[in-house]
């Protein structure tokens, strides 16, 4: 894969995702229009001879150089105010799972449901087969239904730690003590992985994430195997 394709966001699988490459874009074209417009002023200004020694004051460009940022940063403001609002905006979901940070490892537990509650290693590079991704492989998956909103409860029970999954943009600290919540909506059956994303210590990069999106007939099969 050219080194270039590395930089860029990971294909989104939930709404949210979407919207927060839609921004993405949005201002990425404003910064691209803010550094061409400055770059060829620079340019004009050192290849320009002339000069004029007296002059002190200029109202009108004064003027536009204040109003003008000030625009663009309502055209900034706006969306970005609506997409934290989406983001955490949680209107009766579905499903309830929560997540623990350990050191270093994940567990989980479906609180609709009774006694279904399990831990998440990293599977060891002694114990990989041929289809594993080395140090994103665990032994049990998060499990969720697409085209479900589903809340999800974070909490840790010894540091700070942070959930996160690209795919689906979502980030969210694991706070010893404190109970967060994030809204989760899968668009599309398939695995996706996610790292914490907050230094815990030494074996922080060791306690990956991997969701396992389904279809509802067959996660109301693999909730009845579990009760």
């Amino acid at each position: 894969m050219p080194a270039w394709k590395n930089l860029s966001l990971q294909d989104s699988a939930s709404p949210l995702m979407e919207q927060l490459s839609f921004f993405h874009d949005h201002t990425l074209m404003i910064l691209v229009i803010i550094t061409t417009l400055v770059g060829q002023i620079l340019i004009n200004i050192i290849l320009n001879k002339f000069t004029y020694r007296f002059l002190l004051e200029g109202q009108m460009i004064e003027t536009i150089w204040t109003i003008l940022p000030a625009l663009i940063l309502i055209f900034i403001a706006i969306p970005s105010l609506r997409l934290i609002y989406i983001l955490d905006e949680i209107n009766n979901p579905m499903i309830s799972i929560k997540t623990i940070g350990h050191q270093w490892y994940w567990s989980y537990e479906y609180s609709d449901f009774h006694n279904i509650e399990f831990d998440s290693y990293m599977i060891p590079s002694t114990n990989m087969n041929n289809m594993s991704f080395r140090l994103l492989d665990v032994d049990n998956h998060m499990i969720i239904p697409y085209n479900s909103q589903i809340r999800i409860l974070v909490t840790s029970t010894d540091v700070i730690h942070s959930w996160t999954i690209p795919s689906m943009g979502v980030k969210i600290d694991a706070t010893p003590g404190r109970l967060n919540q994030i809204n989760l909506i899968s668009t599309r059956p398939g695995l996706f992985f996610g790292q914490c994303s907050e230094i815990c210590g030494a074996n922080h990069s060791f306690m990956p994430i991997v969701l396992e999106s389904i279809s509802p007939n067959y996660f109301i099969k693999w909730i009845s195997k579990s009760l």
